[in-house]
């Protein structure tokens, strides 16, 4: 074989070999890839206690802006085992808020730096960078799920301090975990909301123009409303409204999972991915 047809060989191969793992990384058509989601877990409280409240201004202006699921739903009570569902599709046997835990098995964090992303978790008062410690001030590591799994490198579990001013150096997916005095676990529903404009309303502005999304729901309500929680989108890839198909914390999984074409994580796998909001 010439050596002109040699390097046209080898020229059509690396084209193909692109489009293949260009296609394997690509979402599906019915839903967008963006290039940032930031998820905010925020606690306890009910749908009414929320949509509508005079007490959480920001938090209905993003509502109103994005998409507002109205028959969103958490797993299960208490509150550790919704945020292991949302992050791992299961709750992993825990049925308490007991620390610490320990998993070695896939999760979104895992899943997401195995296919060339990135993940991180931002924790309000974490003394530092990869503790593992159960508590320190107003943090919970009930909170943060990502601390209980042995498969995730120490610089994925950082204090909010952390978080970058410049978004564009965001890992692919992010969650935030405001402390106990701002996620309305001990705190008032107006001081979280006053929290998450003080720190995410940049972020929020800055999605517009740079393709990234926010995530934000609760763990669980108060026990008094069938878990009927609030949850909302927002980014320039969503279409403003309230959207009533019943979700819950595996349908959010199962959304990001196939935006970024991973594998199905436990009680994601039989959960139908949200496809309905999107521009």
């Amino acid at each position: 074989m010439s050596s002109k047809k040699r390097l046209s060989a080898a020229a059509l191969c690396t084209a193909a070999c692109a489009i293949f793992a260009a296609g394997a990384r690509a979402a599906p058509p019915s839903l967008p890839l963006p290039d940032h989601i930031v998820i905010v877990m925020e606690e306890n409280h009910g749908y009414a206690d929320i949509i509508g409240s005079v007490d959480a201004p920001y938090m209905n202006s993003l509502a109103q802006s994005g998409a507002l699921f109205t028959d969103s739903h958490a797993i299960e009570h208490p509150s550790q085992p919704n945020y292991l569902d949302l992050f791992s599709g299961s709750n992993q046997g825990v049925t308490s808020d007991k620390c610490p835990q320990s998993f070695d098995v896939a999760n979104e964090g895992s899943e997401l730096i195995e296919a060339g992303f990135g993940f991180a978790g931002y924790s309000e008062d974490l003394p530092e960078k990869g503790s593992l410690v159960c508590t320190s001030g107003a943090y919970a590591r009930k909170h943060a799920p990502w601390t209980n799994f042995i498969n995730l490198p120490k610089s994925a579990n950082l204090p909010f301090t952390s978080f970058p001013q410049k978004y564009k150096t965001l890992p692919t997916v992010s969650w935030v975990i405001p402390n106990l005095d701002h996620d309305m676990h001990d705190g008032t529903i107006q001081e979280a909301d006053t929290w998450l404009k003080d720190n995410l309303s940049g972020y929020v502005k800055w999605t517009k123009k740079h393709n990234s999304l926010l995530i934000v729901t609760w763990d669980e309500d108060d026990g008094t409303r069938s878990n009927h929680i609030a949850t909302f989108f927002v980014g320039p890839m969503v279409k403003p409204g309230q959207y009533g198909e019943t979700i819950n914390h595996y349908n959010v999984l199962r959304t990001i999972e196939d935006m970024y074409g991973l594998s199905p994580l436990g009680n994601s796998q039989g959960a139908t991915p949200i496809t309905d909001v999107w521009q």
